[in-house]
């Protein structure tokens, strides 16, 4: 059992394992090849709408995931298979259809279509994945699965072999910055974009499933991913996750909305280069170089802008450092009145907080949590909440019993689990 695991993780694990080499099985029955990989969702616990404008975040993995078990093919044809529902899709590595926007295989054929355009030649490979993870809740389901695919296809093809990967992809925080770019279609290094899943999202996603530490949580600064610090959690805390049956579909509804933020971040950043006369590349650039400058500027120019820009500083600059020396120093009631006022940015300034991750948010606080944001892309999702492992079994039921009492039409798509910070994903040979 791997450390900060909670008792029935390394089950749930084993059962996603087995359910992804019998699945394999059935597509390559004699293979003597496979590989396994476990690809885990993560928690920003801050940095909120910051990574893809150049900001920072304090991320951690969670103990649901992936399964994944993958082999080689003797063709072009990549064929996947989700072994809980049976669904398989088959893409060649030459294919250039449009992706099925809303559904899982969106993520593959981006995958597929990108490495295969970034570095050729490649072959195709057989992959079943098993995931207990709750579909757009916040939680990173769609990250994980295009790092899953990652990992297979290059496997498959020896591809962090290759010269001309490792030119451009030199580390796994180097990786995360790529598959981010993966996924949104931006150019990444000398490589350029391609038509991404539609989001206009960064790296953040990416780098905590790859670079997360057990029991610790990482704040690293993007554009490009650098790594600042790693933060001990305390080791008798555990966290809630509410999951609220809202669907975050950064593909789906909510994709507009998630992408306005983005946009925002750009225009912000281009109005400050105008009117200062400067030729910053990203408003984090801006922001960690001239401060409450950037803001009262835009002030002047459009209140829209500034706000944008002033949740983005507090975030940044004051919040995210603050808490990570609390969390250092052992100052947990300073921690949680922090994160407090984080999740009173969203709901002022971001405007994507709807009122079941209010709800979740205010209640898990009343109810005992030292901590509790709302985290993701927003417009629904996932709420954390962070207490002492001798209750969070008993927080987890009892936010989970008020929810459902007040937003009974959201009750049988949430879902709530207990979680540590845990290993980020990992490539095996066995589970």
């Amino acid at each position: 059992m791997a450390a900060g695991m909670q008792p029935d993780a390394a089950e749930r694990k084993s059962r996603l394992f087995d359910a992804a080499d019998d699945a394999h099985a059935s597509m390559q029955p004699e293979s003597s090849d496979m590989q396994r990989f476990w690809v885990p969702g993560r928690i920003e616990v801050l940095g909120k709408h910051t990574d893809y404008a150049g900001g920072r975040s304090l991320l951690c993995a969670v103990e649901r995931g992936f399964g994944v078990a993958a082999s080689r093919r003797g063709d072009d044809l990549v064929r996947v298979r989700d072994a809980i529902t049976g669904v398989q899709v088959e893409i060649s590595v030459s294919d250039t259809d449009a992706p099925t926007p809303g559904h899982w295989s969106n993520y593959v054929q981006t995958v597929v279509r990108r490495i295969a355009r970034d570095f050729p030649p490649l072959t195709g490979a057989d992959i079943a994945f098993a995931s207990d993870l709750p579909l757009a809740a916040g939680v990173s389901s769609s990250s994980a699965l295009v790092i899953a695919m990652f990992f297979a296809i290059s496997s498959a093809n020896d591809l962090e072999a290759r010269d001309a990967f490792r030119r451009v992809v030199g580390n796994d925080d180097a990786l995360a910055g790529y598959l981010g770019a993966v996924e949104n279609g931006l150019p990444f290094g000398d490589l350029d974009g391609h038509h991404g899943v539609g989001t206009f999202g960064g790296s953040e996603d990416h780098t905590a499933i790859l670079r997360g530490r057990a029991g610790s949580l990482v704040q690293y600064r993007f554009c490009p991913v650098v790594f600042e610090n790693s933060v001990p959690l305390p080791t008798d805390h555990a966290f809630v996750i509410a999951s609220s049956g809202i669907r975050a579909e950064k593909a789906g509804a909510a994709l507009q909305a998630y992408n306005r933020l983005s946009l925002l971040s750009r225009e912000a950043l281009e109005r400050w280069n105008v009117l200062a006369g400067r030729h910053d590349s990203s408003l984090g650039e801006a922001i960690a170089s001239r401060g409450e400058e950037v803001v009262r500027v835009l002030r002047a120019d459009s209140a829209e802008l500034a706000e944008r820009a002033e949740q983005f500083l507090i975030e940044c600059e004051t919040i995210i450092p603050s808490c990570a020396r609390a969390l250092a120093s052992g100052d947990i009631r300073a921690f949680g009145a922090l994160v407090d006022r984080s999740m009173s940015n969203a709901v002022r300034m971001l405007h994507n907080q709807v009122p079941a991750t209010i709800f979740l948010a205010e209640r898990a606080r009343t109810l005992g949590a030292v901590a509790a944001s709302a985290f993701g892309a927003g417009f629904g999702g996932s709420v954390w909440a962070l207490t002492s492992m001798s209750k969070a079994s008993e927080l987890c039921d009892a936010l989970e019993a008020e929810y459902v009492a007040r937003f009974p039409e959201h009750g049988a798509e949430s879902e709530f689990f207990v979680t540590s910070a845990s290993i980020p994903a990992l490539r095996l040979t066995s589970c």
